[in-house]
């Protein structure tokens, strides 16, 4: 037996080369599950406030106290997102303001057993967290990237060493996407 599920594009804005990920989701999941598999899909790691924007509406969840939202608990994305091409944003970190679109690129039929959540598709590695938005982000590849700047060794000791920006493992995420909480931490 087959069920319908979206096929969204998530691309986060500002950076090039893009940072995508391609996904398959059950429209009726609640805005809080769809927020954790973005978390684990893009490589956040729920470590700040976030809301969707759709129009002039922003949902965001109500303990979050973030002013003129609705809250993100009482609806699902087939609230939101109702037609191919219908496009919302979701934001995270709003001191270094993260911004995503999201695009309903089709809506797909699935075989039941198939894992749903799913990554199908994406490029390149989020940036890492607290990085300082755009700006941030890309002075800290221009940093790494260079043995020569003066605040090389600090850089690569804040998290650098580790960092590799064309970094994409599907299978890593459609593991994650498989666990409890979609593999997201949770922090209530």
């Amino acid at each position: 037996m087959a069920k319908k599920v979206y096929q969204l594009k998530i691309t986060l804005k500002g950076i090039s080369p893009a940072i995508w990920r391609r996904i398959l989701v059950k429209p009726d999941i609640s805005l809080v599950d769809f927020h954790r598999i973005i978390q684990t899909t893009m490589g956040w790691t729920n470590s700040h406030l976030h809301l969707f924007k759709n129009g002039h509406e922003e949902y965001s969840p109500a303990e979050f106290e973030v002013e003129d939202t609705k809250n993100s608990r009482a609806f699902k994305l087939n609230k939101l997102l109702k037609h191919v091409n219908d496009r919302i944003l979701y934001e995270y970190d709003f001191g270094d303001g993260w911004e995503h679109n999201i695009l309903l690129e089709k809506i797909v039929e699935v075989d039941d057993k198939e894992q749903i959540p799913k990554c199908l598709k994406g490029k390149r590695n989020c940036p890492p967290e607290d990085c300082g938005g755009i700006w941030g982000y890309e002075n800290f590849l221009q940093i790494i990237s260079d043995p020569q700047h003066e605040e090389y060794e600090e850089t690569m000791e804040w998290g650098g060493e580790e960092f590799d920006p064309e970094y994409f493992n599907i299978e890593e995420i459609n593991k994650l996407l498989s666990e409890k909480d979609y593999g997201c931490i949770w922090l209530e």
